[in-house]
């Protein structure tokens, strides 16, 4: 079985490049610091400090093998070339929700990028599944936990940055 491929921006890409390379030129050298003066204060049995220096080893460690998981894998949107004519990954795009007439920005993402609280709404979501490929004007529904959201589309645009 092919390994999925996660789907990034441009700006998600180098996002989690710098994130990687600050885990491991920056956080492993300080926490190997911390383990290193916590063995020093002597019985590793009571050492606080110690524990508290492997277990921040341990997420560091993780967080790098997760994000290089990531990377591995990439394919990446180049927004400049995002088309127009319809709704897809790294298009911002501007919606109307048809029971209270509110209008919302979001920005189509992969679904490791994605991040409600800052308008960024996965392709693979129910909505960003429900949205990609339609056009200005296009109403769409989405069956989601809540019932029936019925959105119409209002513009589609580069996202430089939602």
């Amino acid at each position: 079985m092919e390994a999925k491929k996660n789907v990034l921006t441009y700006e998600g890409l180098k996002r989690y490049e710098e994130e990687l390379e600050e885990l491991k030129v920056v956080k492993r050298k300080e926490v190997s610091q911390k383990i290193k003066e916590a063995r020093e204060q002597g019985d590793l049995s009571e050492n606080a400090e110690y524990d508290a220096a492997k277990d921040e080893q341990r997420d560091i460690e993780a967080r790098i093998d997760e994000l290089e998981k990531i990377l591995k894998n990439v394919e990446v949107v180049v927004e400049d070339e995002v088309d127009l004519d319809k709704i897809s990954v790294g298009c911002k795009i501007k919606i109307m929700d048809l029971e209270d007439g509110e209008e919302l920005d979001y920005k189509i993402v992969g679904s490791t990028e994605a991040n409600s609280l800052k308008g960024k709404i996965s392709n693979e979501s129910p909505v960003g599944r429900a949205l990609i490929g339609k056009k200005v004007g296009d109403t769409v529904e989405v069956e989601t936990q809540v019932g029936i959201l019925k959105y119409k589309v209002l513009d589609i645009d580069r996202s430089k940055d939602a």
